[in-house]
């Protein structure tokens, strides 16, 4: 019925692309979800991590792979549809996020360890879907867009994810200077610390780089950061005048599980993949072979295309209802989409034992007159014989 009066008020075009697109709001699920996480108490606190690496898992079983590609050269003004659940997640997780901490601190039926495990949920929520969304909102040039994204990364004080992510990983990505390109035999529990020690320092480096190009100091008052500072400022702030020191400890819990959700993404996108040194610093041009590429269609819907993280690396403004998949012919290809690859991910045995062969394979298949993987290994300039 809904669908026949849209139909009376939408040209036919306009319904299909509506349609197509609805498989990419799966992610207002979780809201509901949340919810009734919080309203029930107890063991239903963990069914936002279940239900969006459970449920997504399950989903990317039955659903398959979407090996088809959109024509990259569609008109912006067709992808009102998708474009439009990116501008309005900022809203919905402001309404969450601190209307959550109100309940909490108000509602006498939750525990701590109910509490803890809500906003474990929370933050998984934000990670996942909301650094994803800042992900795809800070590569476009309209300010609205960007705007929105910095305000998702504020509610989980990462803001320098920004500079990081578009002035060093998209230039040095599969090089010793990005920071978040895991290397081959890194773990995990080792490629996080060292994430969170050497990116703000390595943002902040790049933008002061890019005012002392325009002949300004590192504080000069259109540098990112006083920004970044204001705006995390304000969202502690908040946490801490609608749900007092609980609140602000809570806070704190979602925007460290959204960090470390973020980080396991980083993490699987690039394993072990490095850029071939050509001498004098130089390593040749980025490919989809340098990123793995996963065509597992639900995961694909709830993270708006984000596996499909060769293409992006090809062509980062790209909005995600048009990246391209790639066959294994052109990129390497992940052999489960990113909710089972995470998981894996947190134990190094496993995830050494699944992805080990397949950078070996990489390496010969790409470039098979390296003879010494070493330096690259431990991230190293490898040095001219």
């Amino acid at each position: 019925m809904k669908d026949t009066q849209t139909a009376r008020h939408l040209p036919p075009e306009h319904v299909a692309r509506l349609r197509a697109a609805l498989p990419f709001w799966l992610s207002l699920l979780l809201v509901p979800v949340v919810l009734a996480a919080a309203w029930l108490g107890g063991w239903w606190v963990l069914i936002v991590p279940l239900f969006t690496w459970g449920l997504f898992s399950l989903l990317d079983a039955l659903t398959g792979l979407n090996l088809d590609n959109a024509d990259p050269q569609t008109d912006e003004r067709q992808l009102f549809w998708y474009r439009l659940i990116t501008l309005l997640w900022f809203p919905i997780q402001l309404a969450l996020v601190y209307g959550l901490l109100w309940w909490v601190t108000h509602a006498g039926h939750l525990d701590t360890a109910e509490k803890i495990g809500l906003f474990f949920g929370l933050g998984v929520i934000t990670g996942t879907i909301g650094i994803n969304y800042s992900h795809e909102l800070m590569h476009q040039k309209n300010r609205l867009e960007r705007w929105l994204g910095d305000l998702l990364l504020a509610m989980v004080l990462y803001s320098h994810f920004r500079s990081e992510h578009l002035l060093v990983h998209h230039r040095h990505v599969g090089t010793p200077r990005d920071t978040v390109t895991a290397r081959y035999n890194e773990g995990f529990h080792r490629f996080f610390p060292r994430v969170l020690r050497e990116s703000l320092p390595s943002a902040m480096r790049a933008e002061a780089e890019m005012l002392s190009r325009r002949g300004l100091p590192a504080w000069h008052r259109s540098n990112p950061f006083w920004r970044y500072l204001l705006l995390q400022l304000f969202f502690l702030g908040l946490a801490l005048w609608i749900g007092g020191a609980e609140g602000l400890v809570l806070f704190l819990l979602q925007a460290g599980v959204a960090v470390w959700q973020l980080e396991l993404v980083n993490y699987v996108e690039h394993y072990g993949l490095t850029r071939k040194h050509l001498g004098d610093g130089r390593y040749e041009p980025v490919r989809p072979h340098h990123s793995w590429n996963a065509a597992h269609r639900a995961s694909n819907w709830l993270l708006i295309n984000l596996q499909r993280h060769s293409d992006h690396h090809v062509k980062p403004a790209r909005r995600f209802p048009l990246l391209q998949n790639y066959d294994e012919s052109e990129a390497p290809q992940l052999p489960y989409g990113y909710p089972v690859m995470t998981f894996i991910a947190m134990i190094p045995p496993l995830w050494r034992a699944r992805m080990n062969r397949r950078v070996r394979k990489w390496r010969a298949m790409y470039y098979p007159e390296i003879t010494d993987w070493e330096p690259y290994n431990k991230g190293e300039t490898p040095m001219p014989r």
